[in-house]
């Protein structure tokens, strides 16, 4: 007899893997790392963060991203709101300092103007919404790829003189533990790939506990120094506001910009979601590295921001499914483009949109 899983129910509009988060944070305020404890947690950490990447170049079928490319246009636009759009919002904000932002937070909500684009969930939400869903695929992970190496740079450009702990060290350490790792991933991908496969479902296991112990690791290091003491609930509440503008200008730019550069709707869709959300998986692992000690407050706009953005993008692709419905089934384009009304598709196998909308929040 199988034992029954544990599952949040359907309405809760909190992501599972969001409260596993909390709870980790809240172990680290009430048992942080302390001394030797916390050189091994450190030392854990960089571990985890490299697998992390080596991880991600493995997965990452260098055949699929490069017949990707023909959807060049598409590509230009996903990066071009994660890594200018996204980035000129984030210094425009800094006026918020100090009246609305402490320098820490802003620091923060900087650093998530600056991270990649999540792969799953736009991938997900993608689905539910009778989007472009192999456009959502490869913009994901060309967003993942680039910004590996253009995170680091524009938080080089923009932190730098913020006291956002990036120098040549950092540089370094970024190389060391992110680039290296996810390029020898990508060599070793031939000999690895089917070992990945069989075991997709532990490695996910895998994966969510090396981000929740990098978790653990920055905000322990954060209540040792006290860094929380600089934080206020009313600040927290002015973070939230900002980011929900934040949110909303960038959902209005991915959707009537894509619309006025002329893409179809299915390509719209995939650029919405791909282009205004922030990956939690990538971002963690680089704070961890460009923040060192300081990366528990640089995180927490990142940790909030991911948990908005699900619970409005659920809400907006179940409407985009809505509308799709209430209209005549528009043809699929001989490049694969457009929505597919009977299930979109990936690698010929057909994708399954409730199980994606549960893992929407990787």
């Amino acid at each position: 007899m199988r034992r029954p899983v544990f599952r949040l129910p359907a309405w809760l509009p909190v992501d599972g893997y969001i409260l596993a988060l909390l709870g980790t944070v809240g172990l680290a305020a009430l048992v942080p790392a302390r001394g030797a404890a916390a050189t091994v947690a450190d030392g854990a950490s960089t571990g985890a963060v490299a697998l992390l990447f080596f991880l991600y170049g493995a997965r990452l079928s260098t055949r699929e991203a490069m017949a990707g490319l023909r959807h060049w246009r598409l590509h230009l636009t996903t990066l071009a709101c994660t890594f200018v759009v996204f980035p000129v919002f984030g210094v425009a904000a800094r006026f918020l300092v100090p009246f609305v932002l402490p320098p820490a937070l802003y620091t923060g909500l900087l650093f998530l103007c600056l991270v990649p684009s999540t792969v799953q969930s736009s991938i997900a939400f993608t689905s539910i919404a009778r989007g472009n869903v192999a456009a959502a695929i490869c913009a994901g992970s060309f967003s993942s790829v680039v910004g590996i190496v253009v995170t680091p740079l524009l938080a080089a450009l923009v932190l730098g003189g913020d006291g956002g702990g990036f120098s040549a060290h950092s540089l370094v350490s970024i190389v060391c533990q992110l680039l290296l790792p996810f390029l020898a991933g990508q060599l070793l991908r031939r000999w690895v790939a089917g070992f990945l496969t069989r075991h997709k479902k532990v490695l996910g296991y895998v994966d969510r506990g090396s981000i929740l112990l990098v978790v653990y690791a920055a905000f322990s290091a954060g209540m040792v120094q006290g860094i929380w003491h600089q934080v206020s609930p009313l600040r927290l509440l002015c973070l939230l506001g900002v980011e929900a503008v934040l949110l909303a200008a960038m959902l209005t730019v991915t959707s009537y910009g894509s619309k006025k550069l002329g893409f179809p709707r299915g390509d719209r869709i995939a650029i919405t979601f791909a282009g205004s959300k922030k990956s939690l998986a990538a971002g963690l692992p680089m704070a961890s590295v460009l923040f060192g000690a300081q990366a528990g407050l640089a995180v927490l706009p990142l940790m909030l921001f991911h948990q908005m953005q699900l619970m409005v993008c659920a809400v907006l692709a179940k409407r985009y499914a809505a509308r799709a419905d209430a209209e005549p089934p528009p043809a699929v384009g001989p490049d694969g483009s457009g929505p597919d009304r009977g299930g979109s598709a990936v690698g010929g196998h057909p994708v399954q949109r409730e199980s994606e909308h549960q893992r929407a929040g990787r």
